[in-house]
């Protein structure tokens, strides 16, 4: 196991007709808060966020491999955003989990702000990470996204390394967590990738996002990503009724990675403030 999970309690979990690889940490601890259930981004693995949950150590966090990403098994048939924040649901209540802070990035945070509307009364509050209201985004760079569509990125490590800074973004491709971060990755299978893709199509948060989507919410953007593009977050700032908006600078689209001391510190901030005027007064 690698040391990003070493504190991880790892099983495979029969969830809503699906067989998936789940990750859980200080699950069963005594804690203040919620946990965290965080959705990762397209064709990426635990353990490529693993850090995130060794970080923010005062809660638990449960995360899990889509199928055919990872070592989840391959889908049977295509999912969609309604379908994989059911199965999330069922996981939740699989560990006695009622209530959960959402947080998600790229891909994932389209299925965070969908998980958030659908299982409203279970979610306390949402972070978006580098992500977009899906079909209606503002799209980044051609060249950037050229090599996002192509499996090559996640299946061929030469051409991950050789075109990391033109996906990612100076933010991390000049830092010394590039290769640390590439290590952890594990390619997905191609039907996984595949579906992975096809779950998205056509999908958008944007006409339900004013109405659907009232918890308080944290939009963290990067201003030097090339996959999402600032104006995305602006964007939901400007749909969802509670949120706010923290850009990094100089972030690329794993800021969450090259910035993780400031992003940590503005989750902290976020997810500790008080919900309420009798808990102000306190």
């Amino acid at each position: 196991m690698s040391e990003a999970m070493k504190d991880a309690v790892v099983t495979m979990e029969q969830v809503a007709g699906r067989t998936l690889r789940v990750a859980t940490w200080r699950l069963t601890e005594a804690t203040e808060h919620p946990p965290v259930l965080f959705f990762n981004g397209i064709g990426a693995n635990i353990e490529a966020v693993a850090p995130l949950a060794n970080e923010l150590k005062e809660r638990a966090f449960i995360m899990f491999d889509m199928p055919g990403v990872g070592e989840s098994p391959d889908p049977l048939v295509p999912y969609n955003p309604f379908t994989i924040s059911w199965t999330a649901a069922q996981l939740l209540d699989k560990f006695g989990v009622d209530e959960v802070d959402v947080m998600g990035i790229s891909w994932g945070g389209g299925i965070a702000q969908h998980f958030a509307m659908q299982h409203a009364a279970r979610t306390r509050r949402v972070v978006l990470i580098a992500t977009s209201a899906g079909m209606l985004m503002m799209p980044g760079s051609p060249k950037a996204l050229t090599k996002m569509a192509n499996p090559r990125r996640y299946i061929d490590p030469e051409f991950m390394m050789k075109n990391f800074e033109t996906l990612y973004g100076e933010g991390l491709g000049k830092s010394q967590g590039k290769g640390g971060h590439m290590s952890r990755l594990k390619p997905p299978s191609p039907r996984g990738y595949m579906y992975q893709l096809m779950c998205m199509l056509g999908w958008t948060s944007a006409p339900a996002l004013p109405f659907l989507l009232k918890q308080d919410t944290l939009i963290m953007m990067g201003d030097d990503d090339a996959i999402v593009p600032l104006a995305n977050g602006r964007f939901l700032n400007m749909l969802i009724p509670n949120s706010e908006l923290v850009v990094m600078k100089g972030g690329g689209h794993l800021f969450l990675l090259s910035h993780k001391d400031e992003c940590t510190a503005a989750m902290r901030e976020f997810l500790d403030a008080p919900e309420n005027e009798e808990e102000l007064a306190a």
